[in-house]
């Protein structure tokens, strides 16, 4: 008992070092500012183009494309959509979108790359990324940004601001995803947690820190910047692109912003836990480099951080009203296991608050978080067992290979 103690009490110890001390990861309030703010009147709006790597989503295309070419920004904004092999018709859906936009007077152009085969040593995404850079131009930014991500109006020219302002080599905002299904509300506003405590957001935007990520969904990128970094080719096998894009960008000298956002929202619909499954298992594997000893080292983490508090409280609780083994243990014992339990379980409640409130839902939901911590430590497990399957990192008819 004393050891169960003692270990429960150390998850409560490591709970408030992480709400107190550990970047701040579990409050959204790194935000750049509204969009709507007006542009400083002897502001010269560069180039931007928006480059949109697409493989089989003409479904989501009429949700988010046009958005991004409705986009007035003050400046030159090319929107440039590499199709990469889809069998869907993605590339003839993105062309009637941009018509549609065109005749309904949106200022932005489109132009549609028929993307090239997969060389080796190269990700899927990255190399659509990378043949979309190159038809970019000279363009002093580029806007990396998901087929699904729809953009409010004055989205981009707040980033443009934003990037300018701070002198930034890529500026990036979590887009805001879908909490609509079932399964949804329950491990989607988490996936964006468990990301934040990965990559604490402030410690992202320190230029001292050694913390580097950004999201994949929206990331305005300096052209400059990526050229002093070497472009794209260093991360062309990056699984992780947008990790990887942050850590290249960071090691070159750059400096890079990670936010929240409301104004760049994600259509992207996963209707059951299989698909969610799938999303999280493609590269949790990889984010702990296979390591086998990563691996064992995430499960016992979660359990001990995420399950133990639970165990421990229903535990005591059950020897205070009088359970099998309370002879064993002092009722003091056991009223101290529940205390620690309760109050590990408590502060990791508090820190699932924000992010759920962000997605527009009920703080009732934050005490289910260690439950929910399983099924994450599940899809990490499951992952690893894909790779090692030679089954790692499926997704629309690839399968990507581990080193």
């Amino acid at each position: 008992m004393l050891v169960a103690i003692v270990v429960t009490a150390a998850a409560t110890a490591a709970w408030l070092y992480l709400i107190a001390g550990h970047g701040g990861f579990w409050r959204t309030d790194q935000r750049l500012p509204a969009a709507g703010q007006a542009p400083p009147a002897d502001a010269s709006w560069p180039e931007v183009v928006a480059v949109v790597p697409a493989r089989d989503e003409a479904a989501v295309l009429p949700g988010s494309l046009p958005t991004l070419l409705a986009q007035a920004y003050p400046g030159n904004l090319r929107v440039i959509l590499v199709d990469d092999e889809s069998s869907d018709g993605t590339a003839q859906a993105a062309a009637d979108l941009g018509r549609a936009a065109a005749a309904a007077g949106a200022r932005s152009s489109l132009a549609i790359v028929s993307g090239e085969p997969l060389p080796p040593g190269w990700a899927g995404k990255v190399w659509a990324m990378n043949q979309g850079l190159r038809a970019a131009g000279d363009a002093e930014y580029v806007l990396f940004t998901d087929a699904d991500i729809a953009y409010l109006p004055g989205t981009v020219s707040a980033l443009v601001r934003a990037a300018r302002d701070g002198d930034l080599a890529m500026v990036s905002q979590m887009a805001l995803l879908r909490a609509g299904t079932f399964w949804e509300r329950m491990l989607i506003p988490a996936f964006v947690y468990f990301f934040a405590q990965l990559y604490p957001f402030r410690r992202v935007n320190r230029a001292a820190s050694r913390t580097a990520a950004a999201a994949g969904g929206c990331m305005l990128v300096r052209r400059s910047a990526l050229e002093a970094a070497g472009g794209l080719e260093p991360i062309r096998g990056a699984r992780i692109d947008d990790v990887a894009l942050g850590g290249l960008l960071k090691r070159a000298g750059g400096n890079c912003w990670l936010g929240f956002a409301t104004n760049v929202i994600s259509n992207r619909e996963y209707r059951g836990l299989a698909e969610i499954w799938d999303m999280v298992a493609r590269s949790a594997y990889t984010q702990l480099r296979y390591s086998p000893a990563a691996l064992a080292g995430t499960v016992l983490g979660m359990a001990w951080l995420y399950l133990l508090p639970v165990a421990a409280s229903l535990a005591g609780i059950v020897l205070l009203a009088g359970g099998p083994g309370l002879s064993e243990v002092s009722a003091s014992q056991a009223a101290w296991l529940v205390g620690a339990g309760l109050a590990a379980w408590a502060i990791m409640a508090v820190t699932y608050v924000p992010v759920l409130r962000l997605s527009g839902l009920s703080a009732l939901r934050a005490p289910c978080l260690p439950f929910i911590g399983v099924l994450y430590t599940a899809m990490t497990v499951s992952s690893a067992l894909r790779h090692r399957t030679g089954r790692g990192g499926a997704w629309k008819g690839r399968t990507v290979p581990g080193p």
